[in-house]
């Protein structure tokens, strides 16, 4: 084994080498392939037939001094719907009403069948990774198209005889990830922070696979995501949450990537675009001319081509 230390590069430079897995000036690759953010990757992800629909009524969920209006929403298979707000404005809460908790009426309970992966981890299962997902998942555990599309990219295979007690925090993300997604019978996957303790590299091979997953089974995920990159790879629509954190807040219907990133973003007075490069989104310097362009037209967040 070797390494290579390179001189330093600027950050944009330097980031852009990093996804592409190539450094110039060594004439060194250390990836096998590019990591790029395009939004669609293959005309076959643009054609699949979105048949099913589904719908969730108006709901309010009171706890403590904190309330959560839910407005009216539909969405249908094969889609990815990323919720976007401050911390403690009820994304958790959100989720957690799709999964079947209680709103303050009764008679708004969702009966949907759903898969979650809870926002944290704790590892209690006494005994190896390959007993865990053979218990919990094993008909998608024995498919050999789970095994290539879900279990190998995410890379279990070198901590399947682990003790789950003992896996790290990103072992274990990568774990929770193929446990949700392996559930079968269910309409819904609810994933909460996804990309928690794993690396840069290993974010993006999990926002593929989530993605290549929902298209493919025809089902439907709600993400919620604070990792600005994950979230507008994996997003078809999102759901802003507006209010004042911890007192009352509101998640809006679900809506466009481009008009739901204008709303949030605008609300933080930050302005974003697309590197040309590998798409990577990323924001601009506050009062500078790009900054300010985009303000004026109210174009807070661009799909460059």
């Amino acid at each position: 084994m070797y390494g290579v230390v390179t001189m330093p590069y600027s950050v944009r430079e330097g980031i852009n080498i990093f996804l592409d897995g190539f450094i110039p000036t060594e004439n060194l690759r250390f990836r096998e392939e590019s990591l790029s953010f395009k939004m669609v990757e293959t005309a076959e992800e643009v054609l699949i037939d979105k048949t099913r629909h589904y719908s969730y009524p108006s709901m309010t969920k009171t706890l403590g001094d904190f309330k959560l209006t839910v407005q009216e929403g539909s969405f249908t298979d094969s889609e990815i719907i990323v919720m976007l707000g401050e911390n403690g404005t009820g994304k958790t809460t959100f989720v957690r009403l799709l999964a079947g908790d209680t709103p303050d009426v009764e008679t708004d309970k969702q009966n949907l069948s759903v898969s979650l992966k809870p926002q944290t981890i704790s590892p209690k299962f006494p005994g190896s990774v390959r007993m865990l997902l053979l218990k919990r998942i094993k008909q998608s555990f024995m498919h050999a198209q789970f095994q290539t599309d879900v279990i190998k990219p995410m890379k279990l295979e070198a901590i399947m005889d682990q003790d789950v007690k003992t896996l790290s925090g990103g072992e274990l993300q990568r774990v929770a990830i193929v446990l949700a997604l392996g559930m079968t019978n269910v309409s819904v996957y609810l994933l909460d922070e996804p990309s928690s303790f794993l690396d840069s590299e290993q974010r993006i091979i999990a926002s593929k696979v989530i993605k290549r997953f929902i298209l493919h089974a025809k089902k439907t995920a709600f993400v919620i995501e604070h990792d600005f990159i994950m979230a507008t790879y994996l997003a078809d629509r999102v759901i802003v949450f507006e209010g004042q954190p911890s007192i009352s807040a509101t998640a809006t219907p679900p809506q466009s990537l481009v008009t739901g990133m204008n709303k949030f973003l605008a609300s933080l007075e930050i302005t974003f675009r697309r590197d040309p490069t590998n798409y990577r989104p990323r924001v601009n310097k506050r009062h500078s001319v790009k900054d300010r362009e985009q303000k004026a037209s109210g174009n807070y967040f661009f799909l460059e081509d």
